[in-house]
């Protein structure tokens, strides 16, 4: 037998305004893609229009909102991980040279 290991009892009210919240990005992104803002504010705002929502999952839908100290770190290394995969991903793309092709339009 585990000692005193308990589950958290979360509302539904609380998977409801997720819901609620979730949703309500959802429109702000498909609205923010129909602005004419520049590529690179585009491209940030929808990054950060993400992340939020990313946030919003983590913490409520993996129940890490209610986890231990270690969850917490965990969860944190792993956007750490994840900035560092896109920073290597988008590097390479900036730093890219285009190479026209005779014959492609």
């Amino acid at each position: 037998m585990h000692g005193s290991q308990h589950s958290h009892v979360i509302p539904i009210a609380v998977y409801l305004r997720s819901f609620v919240a979730l949703m309500a990005l959802l429109v702000l992104t498909i609205a923010a893609s129909h602005v004419p803002l520049g590529t690179g504010v585009s491209s940030a705002l929808a990054f950060t229009i993400a992340l939020i929502k990313a946030v919003i999952v983590v913490l409520y839908f993996m129940h890490v909102r209610y986890g231990t100290r270690l969850v917490w770190v965990w969860s944190a290394v792993g956007f750490f991980w994840l900035i560092i995969m896109f920073a290597i991903t988008l590097s390479d793309y900036v730093f890219r040279s285009i190479v026209r092709v005779q014959g492609w339009q």
